[in-house]
């Protein structure tokens, strides 16, 4: 068989269908990919439709005699004889990795075409949707025939004990509370997403900004996207935090501002963080990669991402609130696999949980879909007096890492929008009381 890069599309769809039909491994890999449009040859197309029932509905190919019984016109009938002859001349001898590799290469040139073409007509029809258009165009490029068949657990127990062996590596919060729930911090490697859910203005965006500094102050490069608030917003109060100068003063303290960003950074010179706005409700998930991409071509190696926040992403795929969301959650967990690093972000619960004491997975708002796609998700909420007291309270909703109930309470400076733990506030009778009925309950 040819090279990948060289194969003769036209002659290869022979090959294709001869696969097709005698080859119930190919079948399963391939058939959901192979759509009829990809294929310039008409036999071919009419044979493939009746493969692709029969598949679809038996989990098999078809024998000869079953084939038959689909040839319900004079055309079917023909273009399978045509097809028959046209592959009884094939030499059947194939290296199956490069035959998966050619049929991989022949789909995705295929898939690529005919978006393109469907693109053109929307355009000229004046639908011009460019998140749309990008999703389709990551459709027809993602397409794999991937065979790899996974961990044999019976067979590759050395892999399985040489993971056993060896240490996770994580990246701290700065809160110990979250850090011994997580079992040691947001994980390192990535291929994990953390959520923080709470009510609209109970502090969501301070805890990821804090969380940001807190991973910058390790010596990690960390890229905070802000969907809700402007970059210069973000900034002042990443300042605030940063150098404990009042959100109020911080405008009229520029010079000491700028002397103790200087003496941090000299401190801590592995250091990096980039805050990058986009308009709400205007960005896709394709788009958030496309523009990661940028970074990273330019030489910045990123240690973690927080989105401020998930809700506010933009989806063309989805009927509905459930879907959209579901969608978009899937989509940012797969960008940790993509760039090994973890994502931080957040969510609003809905009306049900604004009163709830540590809301639960059913108070997340808009779609369940986040709430099981999360690996972590922790609830924020304040009861009565807290924001007079300075308190802010953190829960655990859901958690893959550790356990997933208990809370603590927080202290929150309001003029640095600062988050520190309170050692006073979780030894109280009240606070620890409630700690043991979460635990309780959750036993």
């Amino acid at each position: 068989m040819s090279d990948t890069q060289n194969i003769d599309a036209d002659f290869f769809e022979n090959i294709i269908i001869y696969n097709l039909l005698t080859n119930e491994e190919y079948a399963a890999a391939v058939i959901d990919q192979a759509k009829p449009q990809f294929f310039k040859n008409t036999d071919i197309r009419n044979v493939l439709g009746i493969v692709t029932k029969y598949f679809n509905k038996h989990n098999a190919l078809p024998s000869g005699t079953e084939i038959k019984a689909y040839l319900t016109t004079d055309d079917l009938k023909q273009s399978f004889r045509t097809v028959l002859e046209s592959i009884s001349t094939l030499d059947k001898k194939y290296n199956v990795k490069e035959l998966l590799e050619n049929t991989e290469t022949f789909l995705k040139e295929k898939s690529v075409y005919h978006t393109l073409m469907s693109v053109i007509d929307e355009c000229q029809d004046g639908n011009v949707d460019t998140a749309k258009i990008l999703h389709k165009f990551e459709d027809a490029c993602s397409i794999s025939l991937n065979q790899t068949l996974g961990h044999d657990y019976f067979v590759d127990v050395d892999s399985h004990i040489k993971d056993l062996n060896t240490i996770d590596k994580y990246i701290p919060s700065g809160w110990d509370w979250l850090d011994r729930k997580l079992g040691g911090g947001f994980l390192e490697s990535g291929r994990a997403i953390y959520i923080f859910a709470g009510r609209t203005n109970v502090g969501k965006s301070i805890f990821l900004g804090n969380v940001a500094t807190n991973m910058a102050a390790l010596g990690k490069s960390v890229l905070l996207v802000t969907l809700e608030m402007s970059e210069m917003m973000y900034a002042k109060r990443i300042s605030s935090s940063l150098t404990q100068i009042p959100i109020s003063d911080i405008q009229h303290k520029t010079d000491e501002l700028s002397g103790k960003i200087r003496e941090y950074k000299a401190v801590h010179p592995k250091s990096k963080l980039i805050i990058k706005e986009f308009p709400p409700s205007t960005i896709s998930v394709g788009q958030l990669n496309g523009f990661i991409k940028k970074i990273v071509q330019r030489g910045v190696h990123l240690d973690a991402i927080v989105l401020d926040y998930v809700n506010l992403m933009h989806s063309s795929t989805g009927n509905n609130s459930y879907e959209k969301v579901k969608h978009i959650t899937e989509q940012i967990r797969a960008l940790t696999y993509t760039y090994n690093v973890p994502i931080i972000t957040a969510t609003q619960v809905n009306r049900s949980g604004v009163t709830d004491l540590n809301p639960g997975l059913e108070t997340i708002s808009e779609s369940m879909g986040l709430a099981a796609t999360a690996d972590c998700i922790m609830s924020i909420w304040q009861e009565e007096e807290d924001a007079q007291l300075g308190i802010i309270r953190l829960g655990m909703m859901k958690n893959r890492f550790g356990p997933n109930f208990g809370a603590i309470g927080m202290r929150i400076d309001y003029s640095t929008l600062t988050l520190s733990e309170d050692e006073e506030i979780n030894d109280t009778e009240e606070f620890s009381e409630i700690n043991r009925a979460l635990s309780e309950l959750a036993d």
